[in-house]
């Protein structure tokens, strides 16, 4: 599907502005909402051309600007040295209650657009996975993917660095897909069980996989990028949101609709 991938927005949270991108069909009709967070570095070009992959399966995506009271709007920190300790020491400033406010708040400008049929999923990449990890904490979100989710087990999100995120995963209610790189130095394998055990102590409904794939194995750019193991990612991750989420109005387009409506 076409797509447009130019509309920003800026939401009003409890803790200022933030600054939000939009992708999405270019088909007018109605699609499910998908709330996308980044990595550390904010809204890049590896993220941005992943919410256009998603965008272009008939979702509307969503992605924040993650540490808005700390960046100015449209800050990308870059893939360096220097712009990866900048966005580490963002991710133990800001609140956690902030990323907490700011989940609800883009969750209820999703389910507020015209064009979106109100079902709704969240995903997210490195620090986003632990933040999709919570946004799927709310119980309108039907479905939740967590690509190589960094921090979860050490408790290592907000100021202080001692989150309760497992502590609450029994408030997940909707379907969980987690994916993890087996070569990642960020979630070792005993971080990595112990999620898991918590998953299966509270009984959430979820999907595990562990590919030998380094950390930002979906980053398209870098040499830790893995085309193959992406490419399987986003066949698990697509099945999960339309069979959770629904293909919005293409279940109902007539084949007999004009091409270019959808391509």
């Amino acid at each position: 599907m076409l797509i447009k991938d130019d509309e920003i927005v800026n939401i009003d949270t409890p803790t200022g502005d933030m600054r939000a991108h939009i992708f999405r069909p270019v088909a007018p009709g109605k699609y499910a909402g998908v709330l996308m967070y980044s990595e550390i570095f904010q809204v890049t070009g590896p993220i941005r051309r992943t919410a256009a992959m998603l965008a272009g399966h008939g979702f509307i995506v969503t992605c924040p600007e993650i540490y808005h009271e700390l960046e100015p709007a449209g800050s990308v920190i870059p893939y360096d040295e220097e712009g990866t300790t900048r966005g580490n020491a963002h991710k133990i400033t800001k609140e956690l209650s902030s990323y907490d406010s700011d989940a609800r708040t883009m969750l209820k400008y999703l389910k507020s657009r015209e064009d979106c049929t109100g079902r709704l999923g969240v995903m997210g990449i490195c620090v986003g996975g632990h933040l999709a990890f919570r946004a799927a904490m709310n119980p309108e979100v039907l479905a939740a993917v967590c690509f190589y989710a960094t921090d979860i087990h050490k408790k290592g999100l907000g100021y202080g660095k001692n989150d309760n995120s497992l502590e609450r995963a029994s408030e997940i209610k909707g379907e969980l897909l987690h994916i993890w790189g087996r070569q990642d130095p960020h979630v070792p394998l005993e971080g990595r069980n112990m999620i898991k055990a918590r998953l299966d102590e509270v009984g959430t409904r979820y999907t595990w996989h562990e590919f030998n794939g380094q950390h930002a194995f979906m980053r398209d750019e870098g040499h830790r990028y893995d085309p193959a193991l992406a490419l399987q990612s986003w066949i698990l991750l697509l099945e999960l949101f339309h069979r959770r989420l629904g293909w919005g109005d293409l279940d109902m387009q007539s084949d007999s609709a004009p091409a270019e409506s959808r391509h």
